[in-house]
């Protein structure tokens, strides 16, 4: 499905289902150097299971046009206008990674529209180290290389990830090294990680949310390690966490917990809508 969003084409993986406007939404963030697919088998489910599903390529991003966001604030500000360009008044927001700081921000600056709001590998503050930030953007390959060991706690996913011997480390090099491609005119890897590095606003934006939030934090997680949560979680007003056996990549290291976690999440009753 594709979308004008603030003037540009982007492009949203709906689960294989046309969008129902009479359906709940539920939006699915990614994250740095990613892409829709690291959604699949959350989004296909939801898809067939009564939601609407919206998984954007960020703005710049392979399949969507655009700049990328050089901010946190600045991708908040393309969610809520991906939601107007969709004709939807609220919806759920799933963000991994930098996408959950951004489905943070956008839940602060509307709550009104968000129902759900689902951090997935989530930190606060998500501080990327020196030697990182200057790797994504001198030495590229190298740093997807350093990226993939920290985010990864076992070789091979479960059967309902990508198939029982998928590579894991091979497939995410791939992925990162085919979005880092997508757009030659700007590193998404220095700038994704900038973003993340810079944000400031996560307690403040976290008071700011009503609805109630999920954390699905990885116990093997060197990235964003589950205890980096905290300061968001202390503020969270109303939320749950699911600790699960993975490191950062959860959606392939641990696919059928992180669709369990969203399942039963989404299956509470919404915020009332100021529409409805």
């Amino acid at each position: 499905m594709e979308l004008v969003v603030n003037g540009q084409r982007t492009y949203c993986y709906t689960g294989g289902r046309p969008f129902d406007a009479a359906k709940p939404t539920a939006v699915f963030l990614h994250g740095v150097l990613n892409d829709h697919s690291v959604w699949i088998l959350q989004t296909r489910y939801l898809a067939h299971h009564g939601w609407n599903v919206l998984a954007p390529d960020l703005p710049g991003h392979c399949r969507s046009a655009g700049e990328p966001p050089r901010s946190v604030e600045e991708a908040a500000a393309f969610v809520l206008g991906l939601l107007d360009a969709a004709g939807v008044q609220q919806a759920a927001l799933v963000g991994h990674s930098l996408g959950s700081l951004i489905a943070l921000e956008a839940a602060a600056r509307a709550p009104d529209r968000v129902s759900h709001l689902a951090l997935v590998g989530t930190a606060f503050p998500m501080k990327v180290s020196p030697a990182l930030l200057e790797a994504s953007l001198h030495q590229p390959q190298q740093a997807i290389h350093m990226v993939n060991v920290f985010s990864h706690s076992m070789l091979a996913p479960p059967p309902s990830a990508l198939g029982p011997g998928t590579w894991l480390y091979g497939g995410s090099r791939a992925l990162m090294r085919r979005v880092l491609a997508s757009n030659p005119r700007t590193n998404l890897f220095h700038a994704g990680f900038q973003a993340c590095d810079g944000w400031r606003g996560g307690e403040a934006a976290m008071e700011q949310v009503r609805c109630p939030v999920l954390f699905v934090l990885g116990r093997q997680d060197a990235m964003t390690p589950a205890r980096a949560a905290q300061p968001l979680q202390a503020r969270a007003r109303d939320a749950r966490t699911v600790l699960l056996d993975a490191g950062h990549s959860l959606m392939t290291e641990a696919p059928d917990g992180v669709l369990q976690a969203l399942r039963e999440f989404l299956a509470r009753a919404p915020v009332p809508s100021p529409a409805a």
